[in-house]
């Protein structure tokens, strides 16, 4: 218990705050898991957060809303993609300069919306609400962003490891030269694998807009979460699973700032508003290298060490950020 917050309260509020991250940082997995960086994610999650929110107003409905942050994230990815994969431009480069492009579009272009209401994608209730303990009730009445965001754990998850596509996409990633020997277009792959990860990441902007922090406005409120993604990505080893903890534990400092804030009335609020980001980015970097550090000296693991390392533990793809030029 953190404050006024009771642990079914916690674990529900830590859900509800991490899905949108969640789906954020897996899109950006899967993008760089082709071997490519998309460092435009700060800008594009407020863009597709504003596209979102404008069409579900102007349309009344939150699914085209969706739809329109998801579309609006992937017309960043063509651009980055083309940029990078076809005209072989400095992956870093692009990426800053979208990202700063974005954002400045959002906050001009979403001006008129600002501070509007609009429709709220709300928690629901399960089939089976009835015959649950309250605990489970509270933890389990969640929006749909939250159920969509633990299956693409999974979903990834598979992908990257038992299907012939993710393996094909893995190889691109690790030596698209031999890739390309064997028969697969690398060009193709990463693109594809860009387009589809920038739609989640405009699926994770309408998510704050539609959901977690509903309207549009400056600040809109999801302000460095696309950094805080990409953090997610090279810590979390590429890794689905170990991503998305790294996105639970980041909500579940923010929310601990909000109980924290109850018990120290004293502290200015700024400081547990900003505190997740330099405490998330300590505790990942303490956690890569501590780990890292036990293997290269030789540190005996159990039978669930052993588990655990190879469930959560990847390396960056060989060929990330490197332009592939095709003979």
């Amino acid at each position: 218990m953190i404050g006024d917050l009771s642990l079914p309260v916690l674990i529900a509020s830590v859900l509800t705050a991490s899905a949108p991250l969640i789906i954020i940082a897996l899109g950006e997995t899967l993008t760089e898991k082709s071997g490519v960086i998309n460092l435009s994610l700060d800008g594009v999650v407020l863009f597709s957060a504003m596209a979102a929110f404008v069409v579900a107003k102007t349309t009344g409905s939150l699914l085209l809303g969706f739809l329109a942050g998801g579309f609006a994230g992937m017309l960043t990815g063509i651009i980055v993609g083309y940029f990078s994969v076809y005209l072989h431009l400095s992956q870093v480069a692009v990426g800053f300069a979208l990202s700063l492009l974005c954002r400045d579009l959002a906050y001009f272009l979403g001006n008129p919306y600002s501070r509007v209401q609009g429709p709220t994608l709300l928690a629901g209730k399960l089939p089976f609400y009835e015959a649950l303990p309250s605990s489970l009730q509270i933890i389990l009445t969640q929006p749909l962003t939250v159920w969509f965001a633990l299956l693409l754990i999974f979903i990834l998850y598979y992908f990257f490891s038992f299907s012939k596509a993710g393996l094909c996409l893995r190889s691109v990633g690790e030596n698209p030269a031999a890739s390309f020997a064997r028969g697969l277009n690398p060009g193709r792959i990463q693109m594809a694998a860009v387009l589809a990860g920038a739609f989640l990441v405009g699926v994770g902007g309408a998510a704050y807009s539609l959901s977690l922090k509903p309207g549009w406005g400056r600040p809109q409120g999801a302000e460095g979460i696309g950094w805080i993604g990409l953090a997610l990505v090279i810590f979390g080893g590429w890794h689905p699973m170990r991503v998305a903890l790294g996105a639970m534990l980041f909500a579940f400092l923010q929310v601990s700032g909000i109980g924290l804030q109850d018990i120290f009335p004293g502290v200015p609020s700024q400081v547990f508003q900003t505190a997740p980001f330099p405490l998330m980015i300590f505790t990942l970097v303490f956690m890569h290298y501590s780990t890292k550090n036990n293997r290269k000296q030789g540190y005996r693991e159990n039978r669930f060490q052993r588990i655990i390392g190879k469930l959560f533990m990847s390396r960056a793809p060989k060929a990330i950020g490197k332009s592939y030029r095709q003979e």
